[in-house]
């Protein structure tokens, strides 16, 4: 029996995750909020008291710095990279996480004497908290926000809009325009007819027809066409040699003719 391979899909494979685990998520996360604000308040506003502040303005402490670290870290996680002012929310955020760790621990170890809270540096830090909250926040606020492209939800189903295809109007083609008779022929200029060749031995003029039938004239036939011209008897070595040169001299395709068959060359 042949192996059987079962493969067994996780039950949440591609599916949204239970309903008890989003409603911690959506529970969850402004109940942690709460409960760290109210526990960072005490600590905040005892250093805003060893810093000079009196009641009520020391209880804006706590609220300054928990406002300005949730602001600037919604504006570094919102703003897309490369976006203006998003490296100085992410600066900001961080000074702010800095700033609120700081004042829980310095407030703990003054409360449990670890630490003398009355020293000039501490209080000269913690003055300028709020004046440096507040103006990091009137940078960001006036630092432009890019609008984000809107997004379709995966739980939205999705639509599919049939469109019926509409032929298109054929666009009206103007009429065309008269056109102008066609100008006159230009008789070209006739070809000046070549000069007729002049050879030096006039007896070439009876061997030069012989090659208008498309090949080169033997010997044979040239002695013939000498003697019908009237020319005697010619050695062959003056046929060939000087008469047939003196021609293909003039005319030097002549000399690439084939031989003339069953003619002596």
């Amino acid at each position: 029996m042949a192996d059987q391979h079962l493969s067994v899909p996780s039950p949440r494979d591609g599916t949204r995750p239970p309903w008890y685990a989003r409603t911690a998520t959506t529970v969850g996360r402004p109940a942690v909020l709460a409960a760290t604000l109210i526990m960072s308040m005490p600590g905040e506003y005892k250093v805003a008291k060893l810093a000079g502040w009196s009641d009520p303005w020391a209880y804006g402490m706590p609220f300054a710095l928990s406002a300005y670290a949730g602001i600037a870290a919604v504006v570094a996680a919102t703003r897309p990279k490369g976006a203006r002012g998003r490296l100085s929310a992410q600066l900001g955020a961080g000074f702010a996480i800095v700033l609120a760790l700081a004042a829980q621990v310095v407030a703990h170890l003054v409360q449990t004497g670890h630490m003398n809270g009355n020293q000039a540096w501490l209080i000269a830090i913690t003055s300028m908290v709020p004046p440096a909250v507040l103006a990091h926040l009137l940078h960001l606020a006036a630092t432009p926000t890019p609008v984000a492209a809107p997004s379709t939800s995966v739980d939205a189903p999705v639509v599919e809009r049939v469109v019926t295809p509409v032929a298109p109007v054929p666009a009206a083609v103007p009429p065309m325009p008269e056109q102008a008779p066609p100008p006159p022929a230009i008789n070209p200029t006739p070809t000046p007819a070549p000069a007729p060749i002049v050879y030096r031995d006039p007896r070439c003029t009876a061997i030069r027809p012989l090659y208008d039938g498309g090949a080169r004239p033997g010997t044979a036939a040239m002695r013939d066409a000498l003697l019908a011209a009237g020319h005697g008897r010619v050695g062959d070595s003056t046929i060939r040699g000087t008469l047939r040169a003196e021609v293909e001299e003039h005319e030097p395709h002549l000399a690439a003719l084939p031989s003339a068959v069953g003619r002596t060359a």
